[in-house]
């Protein structure tokens, strides 16, 4: 991990004092009236972002003291990576105490950037770390990096096939069993709504589908949307609308990225993860609004948008992983548009049957510091998504409660006695702030794994 370097002691590495406005009086003054001056001459007094090399005499640095906002621990030292000049730093215990975990955490995301077409212009500042913090959050910044990863990459390195090929080689590390229906294989293996999405493009829709694990164990199903373009079908969206449409494959990049946590850590689980992978694209036989398309659990469904692809390739996926009667399923998705008005790109929707199931990934949010916000299955809007050929519409006239109609439609093909989590995430950072760089990203993914590792650990 080029964030950070394990090591059994830190001789060689820079002192890193934290410090903040409050602590910073009292830090300072324990480091001597020299260092007073020398902050007094550089105007620093612990603020967030800015960082002050103390020298040592012939001009090598002694340590740096670092400003850091303690209310957001998980990210307080997340912008020191792309800032501090490359080398070693190892975390002082002058400055006001930081949990480890956090800190090796928060400086790994702060660390990444995606390199695949252009190489970074320098390498990471590394924080020295012992070896039980490095196996405890390696793999959950491994995780991270894969989602913000895939999500990065452009639909022509990241097609149905490429991402269904990612399932795959996780399938392969793991001795999971692995299985896809592509093409028209889709409509023989009755995954209608799948086909009727994806069949519009040169690159042939898919279903994935990894098992792994014994059959009388708990049975997780994990199933992630992956539209690897959206151009919105026949219902074209704008340009500046379709300019991040590589990253509508961000759900399936959240459920694989939680399947190699779950496989990691040996969770003693059945798991299915889908992934119904597609391209909605534009063709002659491209699926036309007003068409009426018999789904997998026998629904008829009135094709009102064709934008509004994401809950039928899911829908499929979801009647199917309903009919294996699993504990859970959870799947994720980047569904609406309207989950971002309502909350804003860094509030990922979270929608549940049950309120157990609600509560406990509440619950590890924020333990983890992974926020999610729960929104209501307000079955009375189901009236929305009225139709009047069909059972219901994939979409309506009303721009109201969009998120909501949305997850309703979901509901709609998971039996009422099957308990089912949706996340609605935008997967996306619209600009650089700490340990979130601008591009793909992880939302509410060490809430899940929390969550999943305290129901199945000890099943």
């Amino acid at each position: 991990m080029d964030a950070w370097i394990v090591a059994p002691d830190s001789t060689d590495a820079t002192p890193l004092i934290a410090v903040d406005r409050e602590s910073f009086p009292a830090v300072a003054a324990a480091l001597g009236t020299d260092a007073q001056r020398w902050c007094a001459a550089n105007d620093f007094a612990g603020e967030p972002g800015r960082f002050l090399a103390l020298p040592a005499a012939g001009g090598s640095v002694k340590a740096v003291l670092a400003g850091c906002d303690r209310r957001d621990p998980t990210f307080a030292l997340a912008w020191l990576p792309q800032r501090l000049p490359e080398g070693r730093y190892a975390l002082d215990p002058r400055g006001p105490a930081l949990d480890a975990l956090d800190a090796a955490l928060g400086w790994a995301l702060g660390a990444y950037r995606y390199s695949r077409y252009k190489k970074s212009p320098r390498k990471p500042a590394q924080l020295v770390v012992d070896a039980t913090t490095e196996q405890r959050v390696a793999p959950i910044v491994e995780a991270i990096f894969l989602v913000r990863d895939l999500i990065n990459t452009p639909t022509e390195d990241m097609g149905p096939e490429e991402l269904a090929g990612v399932l795959r080689r996780l399938a392969g590390r793991h001795g999971a069993a692995y299985r896809e229906w592509v093409g028209d294989d889709l409509l023989a293996g009755n995954f209608p709504t799948i086909h009727a999405v994806g069949r519009a493009s040169h690159r042939a829709p898919r279903l994935a589908e990894l098992t792994s694990g014994p059959a009388d164990a708990p049975h997780l199903v994990l199933v992630g949307k992956g539209v690897c373009f959206d151009t919105g079908g026949l219902d074209i969206k704008a340009a500046d609308g379709m300019r991040w449409m590589k990253k509508d494959m961000g759900g399936a990049a959240h459920a694989i990225g939680l399947a190699s946590l779950v496989l990691d850590a040996k969770l003693p689980v059945r798991l299915t993860v889908l992934v119904p992978a597609v391209e909605n694209a534009i063709a002659g036989n491209a699926y036309r609004p007003g068409e009426v398309v018999t789904t997998r659990a026998g629904h008829t469904v009135e094709i009102d948008n064709t934008d509004a692809e994401g809950r039928l390739v899911l829908c499929d996926a979801l009647a199917y992983a309903s009919e294996q009667k699993p504990d859970l399923i959870l799947d994720f998705a980047t569904l609406t548009g309207a989950a971002r008005v309502a909350l804003g790109p860094e509030l990922p929707a979270l929608f549940a049957n049950r309120d157990d199931v609600a509560e406990g990934l509440l619950d590890a949010a924020r333990k983890t510091r992974d926020p999610l916000w729960r929104l209501p299955l307000w079955r009375p809007y189901l009236t929305m998504l009225d139709s009047h050929v069909a059972d219901l519409a994939n979409a309506g006239p009303s721009r109201h409660a969009g998120a909501i109609t949305a997850a309703l439609y979901l509901e709609r093909f998971v039996p009422e006695a099957q308990p089912w989590a949706h996340l609605d995430v935008y997967s996306w950072n619209d600009s650089d702030k700490p340990g979130h760089p601008r591009g793909g990203e992880a939302q509410g993914l060490r809430a899940y794994f929390e969550f999943v590792r305290g129901r199945y650990a000890h099943a």
